[in-house]
């Protein structure tokens, strides 16, 4: 008789904790979310986590919080929202380098490429291909017969296995050249690597059009192809890699999108879904994404792991053929 009321017991507590859980998912949010900034405070990642928290905050019906948790480029905030509580409360503002390039290059990080809950994808960044103003390259065709006549270009990055690196792989395949016909310069930092290109002491510099804007409009770059499907309003008289006869570049972009930990409940990413919705058409989000020199580009849950998913087995071809992974 014990045993019985012992298991009648343990199945109305069961019933109990389970039916609170879904109330707490049907009232979701009860309070402020963290919305978790991988990189520093400041950068292109920080002000889209800011960005989004601000827009979002409107139609959660709660406050959104941006946390920056910094460190190994990206690592450490990713691995803390990977192992925090399925609860919907602490979220990732997730990044093409954090997301796609590390697990690509590093397989010693503590989480893969798709070991979270895709909620949505934000918005893409270009990728540019930029020369000195000073440089003798006035247009792509200028640089790429110069190549097929056997010169040798010096191009800068902010690392081995950084985005600014693989897309010059990428860039080499496309032209069918071999190894020897870029030097890799790697620079600590994105400044550093434009200084190094405006300066003439490299030839080249492919990044994203956050990073090269400034030196553009200053006049001390000069774009030569840009990796958007159709001509940029930022940069009307640059061709795109379509134009150029290279569609494949078109997976050299940066982009932003928001993750949760594994395993969240469903009625918490559909609420994000309709959220992100909301957000998509609010002008104020839009007008603030294109003042980042981003463009604006929801896409619900599944796209969004399609979309990672092209990116990451790209990158990861492209480490494993040329022995880029960091072991």
């Amino acid at each position: 008789m014990k045993l019985f009321a012992s298991k009648v017991f343990q199945a109305v507590a069961l019933a109990a904790t389970l039916a609170f859980a879904g109330n707490a998912v049907a009232d979701y949010p009860e309070k402020p979310v963290t919305l978790v900034s991988p990189y520093g405070p400041g950068g292109a990642a920080d002000l889209a986590a800011r960005t989004l928290a601000n827009a979002a905050s409107q139609y959660l019906g709660e406050d959104m919080i941006v946390v920056n948790k910094v460190g190994a480029a990206g690592v450490t905030g990713s691995t803390f929202v990977s192992r925090s509580r399925p609860d919907g409360y602490t979220l990732l503002l997730a990044r093409v380098g954090s997301q796609a390039a590390v697990p690509a290059i590093n397989p010693r990080i503590p989480y893969r490429w798709n070991d979270f809950t895709f909620l949505g994808l934000l918005e893409k960044n270009p990728f540019v291909l930029t020369v000195g103003t000073d440089s003798p390259y006035q247009s792509f065709d200028d640089l790429r017969q110069a190549l097929s006549e056997g010169k040798s270009l010096s191009y800068a990055s902010t690392g081995i296995g950084s985005l600014q690196h693989i897309s010059m792989i990428m860039l080499q395949g496309e032209l069918g050249l071999d190894s020897n016909s870029f030097t890799h310069i790697p620079y600590k930092g994105g400044g550093k690597a434009v200084a190094a290109v405006a300066g003439g002491h490299v030839d080249i510099f492919f990044q994203n059009m956050s990073g090269v804007i400034a030196g553009i409009e200053s006049g001390q770059l000069r774009p030569l192809l840009i990796t958007t499907d159709a001509r940029s309003a930022q940069l009307p008289d640059t061709p795109t890699v379509a134009e150029l006869d290279m569609p494949n570049l078109e997976q050299v972009v940066g982009w932003s999108a928001l993750y949760g930990p594994p395993n969240l409940p469903t009625e918490i990413v559909d609420k994000w879904q309709a959220v992100l919705q909301q957000v998509s058409k609010d002008e104020q989000w839009q007008r603030q994404t294109n003042q980042l020199n981003s463009i604006p580009f929801v896409r619900d849950a599944a796209q969004t792991e399609n979309f990672v998913r092209l990116q990451y087995d790209l990158f990861k071809a492209i480490v494993d053929r040329y022995q880029l992974a960091i072991n």
